[in-house]
């Protein structure tokens, strides 16, 4: 009996928001393939209008997109992504949000909170996604959100190369500019094989909304100091502890961090604070409004290609991150 022959090898592919195609340009590039051609609208009422224009049948998808402002505008669009695959019969659809929308939303404070990182998880669930990837998520516990398997990808051996060829960690202390960064700071400081120092921020009671920079726990003086953190978004906390290490006798001082947000102040913060140098990654779009001479940006988009290979072909995804603690 003939017919037409279908393939019966799944096949790779890659789609991409439109919040920061550039990054998922870079990484089908790696992975030697096309993005999907897509039409994407948004109309007048800002609704949003997604289409695939070549079938997806069967496909093992991985729909791309990074949530810098207005996040919801990109989360939507990505859900309305994962919903078109799954209606066009994509066989497998992975989420790829490098910098996890509501990340930070992880847990309850207070009564009558939502736990806003465990709806997103939902609602990329419920819109049809089959595995989520991220990088270096706020919380660790994120990763039990979801209802099927989270790739956790961290950042810390793309920055740890770049920082490690260009600076002498001999003479290097590694800082948390606060007691929630600790768990990050020890694994740089285990990575680089040199001391741990944190800020210990205390609250004036005299002056309400405001977080003053306490002591320095560990050696600083005459050091160079590595802060480390996840993000920076007004980077109030991290200029503060900067003032704060010049001002204990370090030698210089530098930051590393995997999610440059920079919303309101960051920028000029950033230009004022004694900084040698500030190394983010590309895991969110720098507006053309960004302007930090003393900005490095690394890509994770090998790493982001590297998992994905390693998805599509049912490999081991922590093999990529052997030795990281």
């Amino acid at each position: 009996m003939s017919g037409i022959k279908r393939p019966t090898e799944k096949h790779l592919m890659v789609c991409t928001g439109r919040a920061f195609p550039e990054l998922a340009q870079e990484i089908a590039e790696l992975l030697g393939v096309d993005l999907v051609p897509t039409r994407s609208l948004t109309y007048a009422n800002s609704e949003i209008y997604v289409r695939f224009e070549e079938s997806v049948r069967g496909a093992d998808a991985f729909v791309i997109q990074s949530h810098p402002a207005p996040v919801n505008e990109w989360l939507m669009e990505q859900l309305i992504m994962v919903d078109a695959l799954k209606r066009a019969s994509a066989k497998r659809i992975t989420v790829i949000s490098p910098f996890y929308p509501y990340g930070r939303q992880d847990k309850k404070h207070a009564g009558r909170e939502p736990i806003s990182a465990r709806l997103i998880a939902d609602l990329y669930k419920t819109a049809g996604a089959n595995r989520l990837m991220s990088i270096d998520l706020h919380a660790a516990q994120i990763q039990g959100f979801f209802d099927g398997p989270v790739d956790h990808l961290l950042a810390l051996p793309v920055l740890h190369e770049y920082v490690a060829s260009k600076y002498d960690v001999s003479e290097m202390t590694v800082v948390s500019p606060d007691a929630g960064r600790v768990r990050l700071a020890d694994m740089w400081s285990d990575r680089l094989g040199s001391p741990l120092a944190i800020i210990h921020k205390r609250r004036d009671p005299n002056r309400a909304n405001e977080v003053a920079v306490g002591e320095v726990v560990g050696d600083v003086t005459g050091r160079m100091c590595l802060l480390v953190d996840d993000m920076i978004d007004t980077a109030g906390t991290i200029c503060q502890a900067a003032e704060a290490l010049v001002a204990h006798g370090a030698k210089g001082v530098i930051a590393a961090a995997t999610h440059p947000i920079l919303s309101g102040p960051a920028v000029q913060r950033l230009n004022e604070a004694p900084f040698s140098e500030v190394i983010v990654t590309n895991t969110l779009p720098l507006s053309d409004a960004v302007n930090i001479p003393k900005l490095t940006v690394l890509s994770m988009a090998p790493l982001i290609a590297q998992a994905i290979r390693a998805v599509f072909e049912d490999g081991s995804v922590a093999s990529l991150f052997d030795g990281t603690n």
